[in-house]
């Protein structure tokens, strides 16, 4: 320190020495020594990657004092690879996203929420997260993972991990075994084309699932046994049937664009609590569905747009939203009914739905109000270029 040596040199004056009384170069060497020694006992610092906490934290000094200096304090161990972020205010999170990594950095014990998105990472080794069993979000997506680089259990000691992101990466299978404490998991954007039936076994609490965007043509009866699901994306694959069976916690089904040309009969009464359908874009008729198969008395919503049908199959009464555009319905066809013209079977069958909110027949079609005896107000169309999107109740 710049006083140390001036206390020195003083003292030296005083006692009447000087430095002509002694050998120049043993002089500097003891005073380079010296203040080595002075900086080594004033911070004592060692790497806190390399060891399970520093020595010493420091707190910097606010505006107002005079010491430019930090001084050191015992603090709570902080841990964090030079490849990472880890703030202060969130000790339990660590953001390694977008930084170019080839590779998984060490995980700190103490983390809960780590965050490796948006990398060129291609491998998870097996032991990568031996370290961090205390995990809940863990995120991977938009990387370049494979199938065959991941470790077989990497996941399954994770007994806490309740989000896993992966979509966006180059999986051909699910990631299996994974723990039971798994809440979401997504998958979309891979190259999967299979789910066995015991891919997913054991996750009774597993509340959402995404698997959009793959290549799954055989999901089995993987859903079945999820007591706990709510949400099941399955949409933009290559299914030609649907799930075998459905559990009865669930309330949004996404099945669009796929190729599924029928459903069984009752299929969606084992699920009482089912809100969403959608199954737009897929290759439906009129002779893959029974008379009940929408008969649902919780559905709100069906979304049947675009598929081969050329009568309004039956639904509920307590439907709400029902789109049926870009399919073969005409007014000869509509529920088995005889009507002289498309808008008066719509007239007939769609006013006995009292709680109908929103009605997409045909594509291009317009609307005009029509007084039903059943209802506030039923919508017919007239031929049109427009694309109706209608409330038929305010």
């Amino acid at each position: 320190m710049p006083w140390a040596t001036t206390l020195i040199l003083i003292l030296a004056g005083l006692c009447g020495s000087s430095l002509g009384q002694y050998n120049e170069e043993e002089d500097l060497a003891w005073l380079q020594y010296y203040l080595r020694q002075s900086r080594v006992s004033s911070y004592n610092y060692v790497p806190y990657y390399e060891e399970e906490s520093p020595a010493y934290a420091y707190s910097y000094p606010s505006a107002t004092d005079t010491e430019p200096e930090p001084e050191p304090q015992q603090a709570v161990p902080w841990r964090c690879p030079q490849e990472c972020d880890c703030p202060p205010n969130f000790s339990s999170a660590m953001y390694c996203d977008t930084r170019n990594l080839r590779y998984l950095p060490f995980v700190p014990s103490r983390m809960k929420y780590v965050y490796f998105q948006n990398n060129l990472i291609t491998s998870v080794q097996e032991g990568a997260f031996d370290n961090a069993t205390e995990l809940e979000w863990l995120a991977l997506h938009n990387n370049q993972i494979g199938s065959e680089k991941m470790g077989k259990r990497v996941f399954g000691k994770l007994q806490r991990l309740e989000r896993l992101y992966m979509n966006n990466n180059n999986l051909t299978r699910l990631p299996s075994p994974l723990p039971r404490s798994l809440r979401e998991l997504h998958l979309s954007y891979n190259h999967i084309s299979k789910v066995p039936s015991s891919a997913l076994e054991g996750l009774e609490n597993l509340t959402a699932l995404y698997l959009s965007h793959n290549f799954i043509f055989e999901m089995g009866a993987s859903l079945k046994g999820l007591k706990s699901l709510i949400l099941a994306d399955l949409s933009y694959n290559n299914l030609r049937k649907v799930p075998d069976g459905l559990p009865a916690s669930l309330e949004q089904l996404y099945l669009e664009y796929n190729y599924i040309n029928a459903i069984p009969d009752d299929y969606f009464q084992v699920s009482p609590r089912l809100l969403y359908v959608r199954m737009s874009h897929n290759s439906l008729t009129n002779q893959g569905l029974s008379s009940n198969t929408f008969n649902s008395s919780s559905i709100l919503e069906l979304d049947l747009s675009y598929n081969r049908l050329q009568k309004i199959p039956r639904v509920n009464t307590n439907l709400e939203n029902l789109y049926l555009q870009g399919n073969q319905i005409n007014g000869e066809q509509c529920w088995g009914t005889r009507g002289s013209h498309l808008g008066w079977c719509f007239e007939q069958e769609v006013g006995l739905l009292p709680d109908l909110h929103w009605f997409v027949p045909h594509l291009h079609q317009e609307w005009r109000f029509l007084p039903n005896p059943h209802r506030e107000g039923v919508f017919f169309p007239q031929i049109s270029t427009g694309f109706p999107q209608i409330s038929i109740k305010d």
